[in-house]
Order: C-alpha cells, then sequence, then structure tokens
C-alpha cells in the first residue's frame, strides 16, 4: 500500500450488536496502538464477557496499515476473523481493533449465517462510532538569531506550522509540528537560510 499523509481511525470506543436464531453477537470496536494493547483489551472483554463461547477478532495496526490479524477462535475458518477484517477495510480505517463475542442460542447458523452475523455485529459497532482523518505530522526544532525572526514566522505561517513551544535567549528557539504534507516545503524553505539551524524531532502519527 502507499504510504499516505493521513489516515483514518475510530474517535472513541463502541460496541454494536447481532442477533439470529438465539445466538447473540456482541461488538466491541477499539482505537489501538499497539499488539500489547489489543492482548490487554481482548483479556478485559473476556473477563467482561466470561460466559461467552467464542471471542473473534480482528485488526489492523500502523498508518500503512501494515500489522493486520484475524481469529476465528473455534468458528470454521474464514467465517468470523475474515468478515470483521472486511468491515474494518471496507471503512478504511487503522488502529481499529474489533472484537465480537459470541453467546450460542442453540441452532447452528452454517456458514454463511456466520459470516453475515459476524459482519453485521462488526458494522453496527462502526456505525456506532465516528471516524477521524488523523493528519501525520513531523516535530522540527529551530534555533536562530533574534533577527531572523521575522523570516522563521514568515515559513511557519506559509507552510501552516503550529508553534509548541517558543523560548528566547542568546538564541531564539522554537519547537514546531508540521503536516507531513507541507513538510518539505517547510525543511527546504528553512534550510535556504544558513544562520537558522533546523534538527528533525520525530514523527507524530
Amino acid at each position: 500500500m502507499l504510504f499516505s499523509n493521513k489516515y483514518n481511525q475510530l474517535a472513541r470506543n463502541s460496541k454494536g450488536l447481532y442477533k439470529e436464531k438465539g445466538s447473540k453477537f456482541i461488538a466491541y470496536a477499539i482505537n489501538v496502538k499497539s499488539e500489547e494493547q489489543v492482548v490487554n483489551e481482548i483479556n478485559n472483554i473476556k473477563k467482561i464477557e466470561k460466559n461467552a463461547r467464542h471471542f473473534c477478532y480482528a485488526y489492523l495496526l500502523k498508518p500503512d496499515k501494515s500489522i493486520e490479524k484475524v481469529n476465528d477462535d473455534g468458528e470454521p475458518n474464514n467465517s468470523a476473523g475474515k468478515p470483521i477484517l472486511g468491515q474494518i477495510k471496507s471503512k478504511d480505517l487503522t488502529n481499529c481493533l474489533i472484537v465480537v463475542v459470541r453467546y450460542f442460542g442453540g441452532i447452528k447458523l452454517g456458514i454463511p449465517g456466520l459470516i453475515k452475523a459476524y459482519k453485521s455485529a462488526a458494522l453496527d459497532a462502526i456505525i456506532n462510532n465516528h471516524i477521524e482523518c488523523i493528519d501525520i505530522t513531523e516535530v522540527y526544532n529551530l534555533k536562530f538569531s533574534y533577527e531572523e525572526l521575522n523570516s522563521v514566522m514568515k515559513i511557519i505561517k506559509l507552510c501552516n506550522a503550529k508553534i509548541l513551544k517558543h523560548k528566547n535567549d542568546t538564541l531564539s528557539e522554537i519547537e514546531c509540528s508540521i503536516k507531513l504534507k507541507n513538510s518539505k516545503l517547510f525543511y527546504d524553505k528553512i534550510s535556504q537560510n544558513h544562520k537558522i539551524e533546523i534538527q528533525y524531532l520525530k514523527t507524530k502519527k
């Protein structure tokens, strides 16, 4: 997948529900940042829904969606985790974990029925949420003499950078964040003035 300047994630945690022939499917949609957090969230849900038979899930992580996993947790292969993942992908989400908990109602649904149930519960959890678009930003530190302040401020304004810290001493120092899509222009403009020292600090995702 081509790397983008932004990505979509859930604004908060939410739940969804689907019922079919006595079985109940409860979906938990959770904003996650790491596989360690995924494990913790699944364990928490298992404590909450301790009488459930299945805990099927799927997740996508990282702005480039480079980490993904599905788990059918005892259901027939590809009847649970894959349909859940399909709903995450259909909404172009990442940093998203959806766990669908099943309480068996005594009647088998068959593979098509299971696919529909897990897919529907996952979708309901997403619908009950809000999707936010996150801009990837880079953070830079600038050091310069006071005489260069006007030049720096003009570039900051031109590139829509945001000042995080500003310190005036023997040298002026500004820490600022800038959207990834504008970072090359910002860096090039600053670098043209050899009296300004620029240092890349981090990328915020």
